[in-house]
């Protein structure tokens, strides 16, 4: 295909007016003001939405030039949307006011390179203020205040959040799902949980419920099939001397094996239960070895020497319970050793920093969380399906916005923190057209809480002067019109 071609201020033109269009639609939703979005969908009700990336990702322009322009706009509230989860508006924001002094004053004579080193001099500056303002984010009230405004301020996720935070800790594994009802709720699974449930319906000691409860339960964790009755034979005899529970997780358990345990369980000679082992692979050789860990056994491998005839009831692990449905398997205070729970658990964040692969981050910070704290489901309730849409979106913000204030600390808002940073940025003074660098990140640094004035109704100029002769942390808060 022929390619068209553009230059110098014919150029620049067209992107900073693809930009303009994109941030001017993206940054009507900042502030405790800020207006909803309505997007169009091919197929289904329209998305209500008040999420800036997400009122990005929906622009195209049928200009070329100005579409490049909005583009590279949007991959900036991608990237931060990705990065920190929330924050996507604020970021159009910065990038529409640093594009549109840059175009203005290239216009005007400066060389483009020379700002962009001034820029990101001014950008490292500015970052090192902001981590002297950040204060760490550690109780309840905070967390529920931070999902509060993340989630448009609605206390009621915030306050849920901040319950979920508090149930599983700040490495447990936190899930938005939709509701069946119009309630939102909050459902914490103690202990840890994997997705499969029992081979035989036989095994269910609730009819009622159709699940297996075993109370002080020893797990027999093995990574390969049980077929043969005879290799089961000898620890099935041990266990039933004991008289306790046993469930068993290995990859399967078939033929006479499965028969034999079956009857045994009829008969009330043994209460027992089998499950298949979780994940494939390489992942479900590291999440038995996982469950063993927490209940203080030894998964049942001939890799490691351990044959299934000669297992000794040391090798088990203990549990105080073990609830077993059709699709679910949840380990309630296994009787692992903490020194050894708590070096997997160091091993696991190893990893987690170490990997490139999103997907297998994700699937480390489950096997995390199932070790250190459990899993909580913030169940999203509500009346249509175009509502349900838009409070799962908000409730999702809230969460990563809470996530990263327990990383990385607290600043104050609404576009306070970047207007304290000015004054750094004036100590500066560098050559020539770096300073214009410099005095182009000091004007976009002042746009956020400008605009967030203009969607109360304030006038934005009059607002960014009161609070710059304010103190460190007071500043405007938009949705009272107060100081």
């Amino acid at each position: 295909m022929a390619k068209q071609l553009q230059y110098s201020e014919k150029a620049r033109a067209s992107i900073l007016s693809g930009v303009n269009q994109l941030a001017d639609a993206v940054k009507a939703t900042l502030g405790p003001k800020g207006r909803n979005a309505i997007l169009d969908k091919k197929f289904g009700a329209p998305t209500i939405t008040k999420d800036g990336v997400t009122v990005a990702k929906e622009i195209e322009l049928k200009n070329p030039y100005e579409n490049m322009g909005a583009q590279l706009v949007r991959e900036v509230a991608s990237k931060t949307s990705d990065t920190a989860g929330d924050g996507t508006t604020t970021a159009t924001v910065l990038a529409q006011a640093i594009y549109r002094e840059g175009v203005k004053n290239i216009t005007a004579g400066a060389n483009p390179m020379e700002i962009k080193r001034g820029i990101d001099k001014a950008v490292e500056v500015a970052i090192e203020e902001l981590k002297k303002f950040s204060k760490p984010c550690q109780t309840k009230k905070e967390i529920s205040q931070i999902g509060s405004i993340s989630a448009n301020n609605d206390h009621t996720i915030g306050d849920l959040i901040a319950e979920a935070m508090d149930k599983v800790g700040k490495d447990g594994v936190i899930t938005v799902e939709e509701a069946k009802s119009m309630s939102t709720s909050l459902d914490v699974v103690e202990g840890m949980q994997f997705d499969r449930g029992y081979i035989s319906p036989y095994f269910v000691t609730n009819a009622d419920r159709m699940e297996a409860s075993l109370e002080d339960a020893f797990l027999l964790i093995v990574e390969k099939k049980i077929s043969a009755m005879k290799d089961l034979l000898p620890i099935l005899e041990q266990v039933a001397k004991m008289g306790k529970p046993l469930v068993i997780i290995a990859e399967d358990v078939e033929g006479e094996a499965l028969a034999t345990l079956v009857v045994n369980k009829l008969r009330g000679t043994l209460n027992v239960a089998a499950v298949k082992a979780p994940g494939f692979g390489d992942r479900r050789k590291a999440m038995l070895e996982d469950i063993a860990t927490l209940t203080g056994g030894q998964v049942i491998s001939e890799e490691v020497g351990l044959k299934l005839e000669s297992v000794k009831l040391t090798d088990l692990g203990r549990a105080k319970r073990v609830n077993i449905d059709k699709d679910n398997t949840t380990i309630v205070e296994g009787a692992g050793d903490p020194k050894r729970i708590e070096g997997r658990v160091k091993q696991i964040k190893t990893q987690v920093e170490e990997t490139t692969s999103d997907y297998d981050r994700e699937k480390l910070q489950e096997r995390l969380a199932k070790m250190v704290g459990g899993v909580a489901v913030i169940n999203v309730g509500a009346a249509t399906e175009t509502e349900m849409k838009e409070k799962k979106a908000r409730v999702e913000d809230a969460l990563h916005a809470t996530k990263a204030a327990v990383e990385e600390g607290i600043v104050p808002g609404g576009g306070v923190a970047l207007l304290r940073c000015v004054p750094a940025l004036e100590k500066m003074k560098l050559d020539h057209d770096q300073q214009v660098g410099v005095n182009i990140v000091k004007r976009s640094l002042e746009e956020p809480i400008r605009q967030i004035s203009i969607n109360a109704g304030a006038e934005g100029s009059i607002i960014v002067e009161k609070v710059r002769g304010e103190t460190t942390n007071r500043g405007y808060n938009a949705g009272t019109g107060e100081f």
